[in-house]
């Protein structure tokens, strides 16, 4: 990998962030930005970029990482580069348990957070158990399929949950299924960040077990490694990043799928690399597709999930092309 990959991602999401910091309903020079970020210039200018933007801006940029970091861990332990969180429903199992919190009242972020959890653990053990069934769960074909087996049914349960709900938690739920920053607040992005360091640290930690897992089955064992528990330890660790960052905004598609496959474009191989190189640029892309959200069509804000879908989906059909 040329070493210039990591320091330019780096680069790219500092002039992205910036940019971000300075578009909204009172637009802000950079020289502003700069200084209102070290707590100079106006207060109101420092108000809204510390206050106001700082946290969204923050938030996106975790969740990026944490996405792109669970979809390239998941593509190198399924062998498969159409793998991620939102299309193996561990997004939508979040999701289901996300929504139901918010269905029967129990809104707080902390339940939510613990909601989401549990609905993607089970979402995982649901996947596995499909996969197994049908013929190995091993095999990374059966995986996706059943991923996309469980995403219809949660997406099934969410309708069922919302169908006698009041209006008021019925519009909150959906705008949070289209997955969204605006309401980020700093702790928010302190529970975001202590999952990230957390899951995605071990992640870093376990790459040589992702580089054994990549080479397939019958190599991995070769080599002494018990593929069955290395694989369920990599796709739980996945799971619980990507439960995190919906407890956080919602669902939000495809930066998993894009971000890693942009990674071995740009020589990133090797697990260690390509996560560090996958959660750089997947912050830096949520950031712009943020930017894009609240800008396109201002002052009305798109759903941010809506934004990396029109990305996301393009593109996966184009590897599923290549692919077949």
């Amino acid at each position: 990998m040329n070493p210039l990959v990591l320091p330019v991602g780096v680069l790219l999401l500092c002039v992205t962030s910036i940019v971000a910091l300075g578009i909204g309903a009172v637009p802000l020079a950079v020289v502003d930005v700069w200084h209102a970020l070290w707590g100079e210039g106006e207060s109101q200018v420092v108000a809204i970029v510390r206050d106001l933007r700082g946290p969204r801006v923050v938030l996106a940029a975790l969740v990026g990482a944490g996405l792109a970091t669970s979809g390239a861990a998941l593509q190198g332990t399924l062998r498969n580069p159409l793998a991620e969180p939102y299309l193996l429903g561990v997004s939508g199992g979040a999701a289901v348990g996300a929504v139901v919190a918010l269905t029967f009242g129990l809104g707080t972020p902390v339940m939510v957070t613990i909601a989401a959890f549990g609905g993607a653990a089970v979402a995982t053990a649901v996947v596995a158990l499909l996969a197994r069934v049908a013929g190995g769960r091993a095999e990374p074909r059966l995986l996706l399929m059943a991923g996309v087996v469980v995403g219809a049914f949660s997406n099934a349960v969410i309708l069922v949950a919302l169908a006698d709900a009041p209006p008021d938690r019925i519009r909150g739920a959906l705008w949070w299924m289209m997955g969204s920053t605006a309401d980020a607040t700093w702790a928010a992005v302190a529970r975001t960040a202590v999952a990230l360091l957390c899951f995605g640290g071990l992640l870093v930690v376990r790459a040589r077990e992702l580089d054994v897992l990549s080479l397939g089955e019958e190599p991995a064992v070769a080599l002494g490694a018990d593929v069955d528990a290395s694989a369920r330890r990599v796709f739980l660790v996945a799971s619980w990043l990507a439960a995190s960052t919906v407890a956080a905004v919602g669902l939000i598609g495809f930066v998993g799928l894009v971000v890693p496959n942009l990674a071995r474009a740009l020589g990133a191989h090797r697990h260690r690399a390509m996560l560090l190189v996958s959660a750089v640029y997947g912050a830096a892309l949520l950031v712009g597709a943020d930017v894009a959200a609240r800008s396109l069509r201002s002052p009305v804000e798109l759903p941010l999930g809506a934004v990396t879908a029109l990305v996301g989906v393009p593109f996966f059909l184009a590897r599923l092309r290549r692919l077949a």
